[in-house]
């Protein structure tokens, strides 16, 4: 593969990156930065929220905590929070484990908006028969806790965020809780995903884990794993749709890409085949979005002009 990132600037990129409201943007290749920018009056050392491509930050801590026996992801949620963590009948709350929380399947009503108190989360259909984007995936975070007897956040600290150098922090906003750094820490998180769990060789997020995350973790939207959107499938929800959608994620983007994806379009597109992961933090680059937007495939457009 042929790099001509030299060639961005002549090709307009820094151009269309702050006209599209970007505050930063970084490109690495094999693990190395090939460009590191910053627009709109952001820098290397301010922080900006990750939105949903946090969650993914909730997944690999998910995989540490089961590969050190804290927790199953098949069991079911009742085993760690207790019964009664929604307002459904308990035989429908026992049917939801950790992993339909990971896989967004949990059946609860995604109606209801982000509040995952008892009395906001309420029966649609039966776990793992119905795909919603849904708030309730933070519970993992409860049952995380709960299993290793210590808060959330020194969990997630000890366990991850200082073993790979990373800066920033866990704040609520409403009913979500947000991760917020600098970009240069979101593109560690991404490089360690990008070589399967490991930083510095040691395994931080077992391999195998990884593998079942950034795949396909149900039968009715193909293009989500375990909180990681994948490109490359043959058809695609979209959150706050029951809708299938037939074709590719990101059509312009490599059909081996993988994505954590945040609203206003906060993102890490990992590209094994390339050997790249590309950080994009910022405002809306085309009007407001929960995920995925057009703008990862207009993107993709201009990247592929530069790589070869």
């Amino acid at each position: 593969m042929t790099l001509r990132f030299e060639c961005i600037a002549i090709a307009g990129r820094d151009i269309y990156l702050e006209e599209k409201n970007t505050k930063s943007f970084m490109i690495l290749y094999n693990g190395r930065i090939v460009r590191e920018d910053y627009f709109n009056g952001h820098s290397k050392t301010a922080s900006w929220y990750w939105a949903s491509a946090g969650k993914t930050l909730t997944t690999a801590v998910s995989g540490i905590a089961q590969e050190e026996g804290l927790i199953n992801i098949n069991n079911k949620v009742s085993d760690y929070l207790g019964t009664g963590w929604t307002s459904v009948s308990t035989d429908k709350e026992n049917l939801i484990t950790c992993k339909h929380l990971l896989s967004m399947n949990s059946g609860l009503d995604d109606s209801l908006g982000d509040d995952v108190s008892p009395a906001n989360l309420q029966y649609v259909a039966d776990a793992g028969t119905r795909w919603a984007y849904h708030n309730v995936y933070v519970k993992v975070q409860d049952v995380v806790a709960a299993a290793s007897n210590q808060t959330w956040d020194n969990y997630f600290n000890t366990k991850l965020k200082e073993k790979i150098g990373m800066t920033g922090l866990w704040t609520d906003l409403s009913d979500l809780s947000v991760f917020w750094s600098n970009t240069r820490s979101m593109a560690r998180f991404g490089l360690m995903i990008s070589a399967k769990g490991t930083w510095k060789n040691t395994q931080i997020v077992p391999e195998a884990f990884l593998n079942e995350a950034t795949n396909t973790s149900q039968d009715i939207n193909k293009a989500y794993g375990y909180l990681w959107w994948l490109n490359g499938k043959s058809s695609y929800h979209l959150p706050q749709s029951q809708l299938q959608f037939n074709g590719e994620l990101i059509p312009n983007a490599p059909a081996d890409m993988y994505a954590a994806l945040g609203k206003n379009d906060q993102k890490i597109h990992i590209v094994p085949s390339k050997k790249l992961v590309i950080i994009r933090m910022g405002d809306a680059g085309d009007g407001e979005n929960f995920a995925v937007s057009t703008f990862d495939n207009d993107l993709w457009e201009k990247l592929n002009a530069l790589i070869k």
